[in-house]
């Protein structure tokens, strides 16, 4: 469950995304401003969320049972050395295939490259990673749209870990109450 506190024009939209392990996520949306949820259909994955740069599959959970990995190199990004990884989908997406380099000190994810085909379509970097309760988190992602030649950035203010949860927290009814 993702709940979006700013900008203004998406305050109080939350997103909801049930993963499956045999089959594509299931996804809702609540948009306060029409008072209700709708389901995101398949097809629109690959449409972009308010406006943004992310679209709606780059919002998922990353399930890796669902892809397929080639180890290609180790490079520096960012002053970090790290393993460039080939991460190819065993499921319907947007993207033929993407390149993920891992953090070898914190075994963060520091970039994605998204393509289809041969052009590269989003670049995501995640940085500011801090240790929370000894789980290594980037608290900025920042994805860039090639096509659009634009830029949305994501930071995380408040993030906990560890905490008991309720099952009924992550329903559709759920996506109407404020957090």
């Amino acid at each position: 469950m993702l709940r979006f506190t700013a900008p203004a024009e998406v305050k109080g939209v939350a997103l909801l995304v049930v993963n499956h392990r045999d089959r594509a996520s299931d996804q809702w949306m609540w948009t306060p401003a029409i008072n209700r949820e709708r389901r995101i259909a398949i097809q629109d994955r690959a449409t972009r969320f308010f406006g943004t740069d992310f679209s709606f599959e780059d919002l998922e959970e990353r399930d890796t049972d669902q892809y397929e990995y080639k180890l290609l190199t180790e490079e520096s990004l960012g002053g970090s050395l790290c393993w460039k990884i080939e991460s190819t989908p065993r499921k319907k997406s947007q993207y033929t295939h993407s390149y993920v380099w891992v953090r070898k000190d914190t075994y963060t994810i520091a970039q994605i490259e998204n393509f289809n085909k041969t052009q590269l379509i989003r670049r995501v970097k995640y940085t500011d990673v801090r240790n929370i309760n000894g789980i290594w988190t980037a608290h900025q992602i920042e994805m860039h749209d090639l096509r659009r030649e634009s830029r949305t950035v994501l930071k995380l203010e408040k993030l906990q870990y560890n905490l008991p949860m309720k099952e009924e927290n992550f329903t559709v009814q759920a996506l109407r109450r404020e957090s």
